[in-house]
C-alpha cells in the first residue's frame, strides 16, 4: 500500500511541478501574499482560490494538473488516504471535518501510553518523554485544565516542587487531584508569534487499575482553520523551494531546502492529526512521495524505537522536529531517477477492484 501510494503521490506532484516551472504557466498563477487572506487564497506556486474551496476528500485529476490548476496539500494527502481506506476497509479513515456532529463537538483521537496496568507496547517507549513534556508545561504555565476545561492553578510552591520531582503520571495526578490535561506547544511559521494548540497530554484516574495516561488531539472548527492555514503555507514553501530553482537536483543547498520544507509540513500534519484514523502512516507515505517527486529516494527504514509522529508531537517547533529526524533520514536519501521508469499508478490501478487485486496478490 505505502509503496504504490508514495509513487502515485510522486507522479502527481512531479507533473504539477513540471508545469509550474514553466515560466508561461507559473505567470498564470495568482500570487497574493496577504497573510490575512490565507484561508481564502494563500497564493504562490501551489495555491489557487478554486482549489482552496475544493473538498479534501475529492481525488485530484490529471486534467486539473495539466490545465494549470495545481495540487493543494489536501489533494496530495488524500491520495494516501485513498490507499489507506482501501487497504484497511474495516478502519474508518476519514477527514474529521467531514464528521459534522463529531467535528463541531471537538472530536479527537485518543492514544494511550498507559491504560490502567497495561503499558501500550507501541507507544510506551515515549512515556518518559511525554511525562517530562507535561511537567515542563505545568511548571511553565503554572496551571492545567480539568475535564470541564476549567483552569486549575498550580502556583503553590510545594506543588511546583512536587511536579519537579514527579517520576510518574500518578505523581502528577496526586498534585492536581483530578483528571487534567495540558497542551503541547506548536509554533507557527505562517504567522510570526502565533502558537497553535498541539496535542493534549491527559491523565485520568480509572480506579483501582491505575491511570489512563494518553494524548488526545481535538479537532474543532477553529483549530482546523488554523492548521489549514499552516498546512497551506507549508505546502507552498515546498513548491517554492523546488520550483524556484532551475536545477534543484544539482544544487545541494536547494535540495536541503526542499528536504527541510517537506519535514516542516510533516511536522504540522502530525500535530494537526486531521484523520479519524491513519494520520501517522498517511503522513509518512506523503513524506516519501514528496522526496521521490524531488528525485530523492529514502532508502532507510525508520529506526527501531522511533515514532515519527511522536517526534513531531513532542517538538515545540518545526526546527526541533527537523533536527530530531534528519540525523537518520538525510544520510539515507539518494538521488534517483527511478520515478520515470514506473507506469502511471492512477492508470494502472484505475478502479477499486484493481487496487484490491494488487494489494492481495500473492506476488506482492
Amino acid at each position: 500500500m505505502a509503496g504504490l501510494a508514495a509513487i502515485e503521490i510522486a507522479q502527481k506532484v512531479s507533473k504539477a511541478w513540471r508545469f509550474l516551472r514553466n515560466p508561461k504557466n507559473s505567470a498564470k498563477l495568482v500570487r497574493r501574499r496577504d497573510k490575512h487572506n490565507m484561508s481564502v487564497n494563500r497564493g504562490g506556486y501551489c495555491s489557487t482560490s478554486t482549489l482552496s474551496a475544493g473538498s479534501p476528500t475529492s481525488s485530484p485529476s490529471e486534467e486539473r494538473v495539466s490545465s494549470g490548476i495545481s495540487l493543494s496539500w489536501q489533494d496530495v494527502y488524500n491520495i494516501a488516504v485513498k490507499w489507506r481506506q482501501i487497504s484497511e476497509p474495516c478502519d474508518p479513515v476519514v477527514w474529521v471535518n467531514k464528521l459534522s456532529e463529531e467535528f463541531n463537538s471537538g472530536f479527537g483521537s485518543h492514544t494511550p501510553l498507559l491504560l490502567g496496568q497495561a503499558k501500550i507496547v507501541r507507544y510506551y517507549p515515549y512515556y518518559l518523554r511525554t511525562l517530562e513534556a507535561a511537567k515542563t508545561i505545568m511548571l511553565d504555565l503554572k496551571y492545567v485544565n480539568n475535564a470541564e476545561d476549567r483552569a486549575i492553578f498550580l502556583t503553590d510552591i510545594e506543588k511546583l516542587k512536587k511536579i519537579e520531582v514527579a517520576s510518574s503520571c500518578s505523581d502528577l495526578y496526586n498534585v492536581v487531584g483530578e483528571t487534567y490535561w495540558v497542551a503541547t506547544r506548536c509554533d507557527s511559521i505562517a504567522f510570526q508569534g502565533r502558537r497553535l494548540e498541539g496535542t493534549r497530554i491527559t491523565t485520568q484516574n480509572v480506579g483501582k487499575t491505575g491511570f489512563d495516561f494518553a494524548i488526545r488531539t481535538p479537532c474543532t472548527p477553529s483549530r482546523w482553520e488554523e492548521y489549514q492555514e499552516e498546512m497551506t503555507a507549508a505546502w507552498e514553501a515546498i513548491c517554492e523551494a523546488y520550483c524556484s530553482d532551475p536545477n534543484p537536483t544539482r544544487d545541494s543547498n536547494a535540495l536541503d531546502a526542499v528536504k527541510a520544507a517537506i519535514l516542516r509540513m510533516t511536522y504540522y500534519w502530525y500535530n494537526f492529526m486531521p484523520l479519524s484514523r491513519g494520520s501517522s502512516v498517511v503522513g509518512y507515505v506523503v513524506l516519501l512521495g514528496l522526496f521521490l517527486a524531488a528525485s530523492m529516494d529514502v532508502t532507510a527504514s525508520i529506526p527501531p524505537g522511533v515514532q515519527v509522529d511522536w517526534e513531531a508531537i513532542l517538538s515545540p517547533d518545526p526546527g526541533t522536529f527537523v533536527d530530531a529526524v534528519k540525523p537518520w533520514l538525510y544520510p539515507s536519501v539518494k538521488m534517483s531517477k527511478s520515478l520515470k521508469d514506473y507506469a502511471d499508478v492512477s492508470v494502472a490501478f484505475g478502479t477499486t477492484g484493481s487496487v484490491v487485486a494488487a494489494l492481495t496478490s500473492a506476488d506482492t
